[in-house]
């Protein structure tokens, strides 16, 4: 049951994004305009090679001051605001003490690598088939589980106190959420849980049988709720006031929400540093036959939606490695105006697996190439060969998709895209191109914190429900595919030529 409009007078709805490098808090009026935004960045920590952790505490903190930037600049008190939407990094795990609410390590990141040995012995164990089957998800360390294990393994007296249930564990949702609550509270939202390795898509619940195989105690997990609910008050002390916690969702799935992709078919990718593309599957999880992720997309009323998920590794990297690594560029801006300079006639692929390629091919060791080059490739070339290699790679997810679960790749699908991507208007033009369909960019791009915002201000009853909110969605451009067809597989077909060639095998 949603709450009353907007809670007798209260119009305003506060999203936390917390990301990997930064968090950002804003805040939406009642017509889900951007009312104030604040963000800081946090420093990240690299203990070993292969390692990655944050300070829980730096997160807290930045969480605090942004979210109370934000509040001055809006010139609003916590009386005005109807309610907290949490967005989140993913998978990146923290396990603290129930009765200080302190952490007992630092957070492991998901971009962390340390699991690798355990994730193997699980392989060899014969445990990965009935992983994925249960969670749709690769037996990777990239999830959660695993990074649980590590820590009850090489922390003191850890695992003692989590089967006495004196420990718990959550991603950064979950930490938030008990932070914000001083620990009254300890839930996540369907999405988080579904990245973990320790959830049942299938049913939405903790798996025991999961929990076993991972090492992973039932008391140190938290309850999980739908992404639009009840997640507890934050505490007076905190922003001035109680502020009721009412959407949870993680990331890329916030993303999709902040998109409207609410029928099945409908499907987003955010550009960042990375790329992950999200398709909208409907009630019925498909496993992927390609190695693709499937996970639930948002869970409403106790109903789940899932999605098929792929991520690319290097996206935006690509042009930071354009700046920083060989210098043709000043700034990420400069890209796409070089890159309509570039010779059409030639054909230069980059093949960008400067950390080995994600979905659907998922090769953590080959790297990076560059094919085609001549005594006239310049900076031009390389700039729309970065670029380019974008679009192939988003290829590659959407076929992979529609192969998994329609099979007809020229089904009318119009891809929503955000990220800082998307405001170079060459990329977004080649990206219909090569896709051969439509790419829409949204009037806000700030989708993450949109979705977050959206489960919150629909649970507070400020915002109406799913179709109405899609209706709101609006369209700031669309790009329309305008290359030839033989243009079009003659690249394609350079790519995954290129691709072959960098993984070292036939037929990749």
């Amino acid at each position: 049951m949603r709450g009353k409009a907007g809670q007798a007078g209260k119009r305003h709805i506060m999203a936390i994004d917390q990301g990997t490098t930064s968090t950002r808090t804003m805040i939406f009026g009642p017509d889900m305009q951007v009312v104030a935004s604040a963000q800081r960045e946090f420093p990240q920590h690299f203990p070993a090679s292969g390692w990655v952790e944050h300070d829980p505490e730096d997160i807290w903190q930045s969480v605090l001051a942004t979210a109370r930037a934000a509040f001055r600049k809006a010139k609003l008190k916590a009386h005005d605001i109807a309610g907290i939407g949490i967005t989140n990094q993913r998978e990146t795990t923290l396990v603290w003490d129930r009765a200080t609410g302190l952490p007992i390590h630092n957070a492991i990141v998901w971009q962390d690598r340390r699991t690798a040995g355990i994730c193997q012995a699980l392989k060899e164990a014969g445990h990965e088939k009935l992983i994925s089957r249960k969670t749709g998800l690769l037996l990777d360390p990239y999830f959660s589980g695993t990074k649980v294990r590590w820590i009850l393994d090489h922390v003191k007296g850890a695992r003692g106190k989590a089967e006495r249930g004196e420990l718990a564990f959550g991603t950064i949702d979950s930490f938030l959420i008990s932070r914000l609550t001083k620990g009254r509270v300890h839930a996540t939202d369907a999405t988080n849980a579904s990245r973990t390795l320790l959830l049942d898509i299938h049913s939405g619940h903790w798996d025991d049988e999961l929990l076993a195989i991972l090492g992973v105690p039932a008391l140190m997990l938290p309850e999980v709720r739908d992404c639009a609910a009840d997640y507890g008050l934050a505490d007076p002390e905190w922003f001035g006031g109680e502020i009721p916690i009412l959407g949870v969702a993680g990331d890329q799935q916030a993303a999709t929400i902040g998109q409207a992709c609410f029928e099945p078919g409908m499907m987003k990718s955010t550009y960042g540093t990375g790329c992950f593309a999200l398709l909208n599957i409907g009630p019925k999880p498909a496993l992927s036959k390609h190695r693709l992720l499937t996970t639930i997309a948002y869970q409403f009323a106790g109903t789940r939606t899932y999605a098929l998920e792929g991520s690319i590794f290097v996206a935006g990297a690509a042009v930071q490695w354009l700046r920083d690594g060989v210098g043709v560029i000043r700034s990420a801006a400069e890209t796409g105006a070089l890159a309509r300079k570039a010779d059409p006639n030639q054909q230069v692929i980059l093949v960008p697996a400067f950390v080995g390629l994600g979905a659907p091919y998922w090769d953590a060791e080959c790297r990076g190439a560059l094919f085609g080059l001549t005594r006239g490739t310049g900076p031009a070339e390389m700039a729309s060969a970065a670029l380019e290699s974008v679009c192939f790679q988003t290829r590659d997810l959407i076929e992979a998709m529609q192969a998994d679960w329609r099979g007809d790749r020229d089904s009318g699908t119009v891809l929503r895209v955000d990220g800082g991507m998307t405001a170079s208007g060459w990329t977004m033009q080649r990206l219909a191109d090569i896709l051969n369909a439509p790419v829409d960019r949204p009037k806000i791009l700030e989708t993450t914190a949109l979705g977050a915002a959206y489960l919150a201000g629909w649970q507070a009853g400020l915002y109406g429900p799913p179709a109405a909110f899609a209706k709101r969605w609006r369209r700031q451009k669309r790009f329309e595919p305008a290359m030839d067809v033989a243009t079009r597989e003659a690249r394609y077909g350079a790519w995954r030529d290129a691709v072959r060639r960098t993984l070292g095998k036939v037929g990749a």
